[in-house]
């Protein structure tokens, strides 16, 4: 029987994407969202601290593995900001839209040579609600804050954040271009390279 993982997420494209990434893998995939998980709220001060709690929240909910994800966009002329903030960077119920305008508006008289940023992902996996040696993998994306929004594709700040690597925003980028160049797919290269000897043995 395949070993099975909770995506500890609520949140549809982070869902299609992890779920997508890990597709090859031979792995009983469900998500807290499909399985009306309670959502823990988000008291970490790093990226590490609240997938952590992501992940902890569902192995006790479950009793199985959870993968816990926490990811947000780092902007250097904010000194990091939104970072993990960046799901609510424009208040507790913020669309991407508002996200997205509050972060333009801050932003109007940087020049851009100065609107360095990146998208961090950091994933967590643990085998039960008390692993005390979970998996860490961690995934970074540089580039730089665009003037205007641009693309359809992504989710999140995707239409303003161009990618040192690419050509365009990352909302204008493919499905299968994104799965070899995010954040979010270096850090679960690193993940699928290890997961399934991770969850093979018991800590």
């Amino acid at each position: 029987m395949n070993p099975k993982l909770i995506i500890a997420t609520h949140n549809f494209g982070k869902l299609k994407e992890l779920g997508a990434l890990l597709s090859e893998l031979d792995l009983d995939i469900t998500s807290s969202g499909k399985l009306s998980l309670v959502d823990v709220e988000e008291t970490g001060l790093t990226f590490v601290e609240n997938a952590l709690l992501k992940a902890r929240s569902a192995c006790q909910q479950t009793g199985c593995a959870a993968l816990g994800d926490d990811s947000g966009l780092e902007v250097d002329a904010l000194q990091g900001a939104p970072g993990i903030y960046s799901s609510r960077y424009a208040g507790a119920n913020a669309s991407d839209q508002d996200n997205i305008d509050k972060l333009l508006e801050t932003l109007a008289d940087v020049p851009h040579a100065l609107r360095t940023a990146r998208f961090r992902c950091t994933l967590v996996v643990l085998r039960h609600g008390e692993d005390p040696a979970p998996l860490i993998c961690e995934g970074k994306w540089e580039g730089h804050i665009a003037l205007a929004p641009k693309g359809n594709n992504g989710f999140g700040y995707d239409p303003v954040f161009l990618p040192h690597d690419a050509i365009g925003s990352a909302a204008q980028l493919s499905g299968e271009q994104k799965s070899t160049l995010s954040h979010r797919a270096l850090a679960l290269q690193q993940l699928k390279n290890r997961l399934r000897r991770f969850l093979s043995h018991t800590a």
